[in-house]
């Protein structure tokens, strides 16, 4: 009798387990969760997966969430070693649809409608500048 109630306790605890990575990994932030209306307009990731992972987004985003600019920023991929930028621009104005690996990494006419950039460099240091240009 002992050793079939462990059975069953051990099954409950690997119910129970189960459940909280699944309730866990479905529960997470993501982008969508943020205000501001955030949508990808360009991305450009370097090829190398042996030397460092160069990542730059122009992101459009609808008002001045600088707040919620930040938590995007976090929420984008990074790799040890490598860089994430993330360029914010008004909505309302015009923004690149192709950004490049090398400063500057967008045509500098769209200047004018950019809102903030937010930098994660090789060592984890992350940057939020607001009207960078």
């Amino acid at each position: 009798m002992v050793l079939k109630n462990k059975k069953v306790l051990f099954l409950i605890l690997i119910v129970v387990t189960i459940g909280y990575i699944i309730y866990d990994s479905t529960s997470q932030p993501t982008v969508d969760d943020l205000k501001g209306n955030f949508r990808e307009l360009a991305v450009y990731r370097n090829e190398n997966n042996t030397g460092p992972i160069v990542r730059v987004y122009a992101v459009s985003v609808e008002g001045e969430v600088w707040d919620e600019m930040r938590k995007y920023g976090d929420l984008m991929p990074y790799t040890k070693y490598g860089t994430t930028t993330v360029y914010f621009f008004d909505a309302s104005k015009p923004a690149p649809e192709r950004v490049a690996a090398t400063e500057p990494h967008f045509n500098p006419t769209f200047n004018p409608g950019c809102l903030a950039v937010y930098s994660k460099d090789q060592n984890g240091g992350i940057s939020f500048k607001k009207n960078p240009f």
